[in-house]
């Protein structure tokens, strides 16, 4: 059984394409084109992780996909995947330069000054700058860069980060 602390979410799918069952595949992170160890990618089927064997795809801009399922032949069968959100399996993602900010998410944050700061809940892309998105133990979010110049220390096994996040940053939230 596929658990979500196994995966990352690199993506969602969008319209069917065509009638022979591609569909088109929104993603932010493209590391399923570059690695050839994983032949599939992971949807959330009623509150279930699924795997979905990949029979082909073809990008057609720089953040969107048409993909092709094993066992989705026509448009009707690729309607039902409309709005899924997809993940990619950790393990095949074993190497840190590989990783997206995305990967992150579940992640408990350090700072070498104020100690813990909470888990990361989503990563924020919409700007130029990438932020941590972290919910704190009052319920607070707090928003934080997500540059690996602040990045001491990460424990993939432990799912936390430690930073040293400049003096005062804190504080201004």
């Amino acid at each position: 059984m596929i658990k979500q602390e196994d995966v990352f979410r690199i993506g969602q799918l969008g319209k069917p394409h065509g009638v022979k069952g591609e569909i088109s595949f929104n993603f932010t992170d493209d590391i399923f084109d570059r690695t050839d160890e994983c032949e599939y990618l992971v949807g959330m089927v009623d509150g279930i992780l699924v795997p979905f064997y990949i029979e082909e795809y073809r990008f057609k801009t720089d953040t969107v996909a048409l993909i092709k399922f094993e066992g989705v032949d026509t448009s009707e069968q690729a309607r039902v995947f409309t709005g899924m959100e997809i993940f990619f399996p950790k393990e095949f993602a074993a190497e840190p330069e590989e990783l997206s900010w995305s990967y992150f998410v579940g992640f408990q944050v350090f700072d070498v000054r104020y100690g813990i700061l909470g888990v990361i809940a989503a990563v924020d892309e919409a700007t130029i700058n990438t932020l941590f998105v972290i919910t704190q133990m009052d319920g607070n979010e707090l928003l934080i860069p997500a540059q690996e110049v602040f990045i001491v220390d990460i424990d993939h096994r432990k799912r936390s980060i430690k930073m040293d996040l400049p003096e005062g940053m804190i504080e201004n939230h």
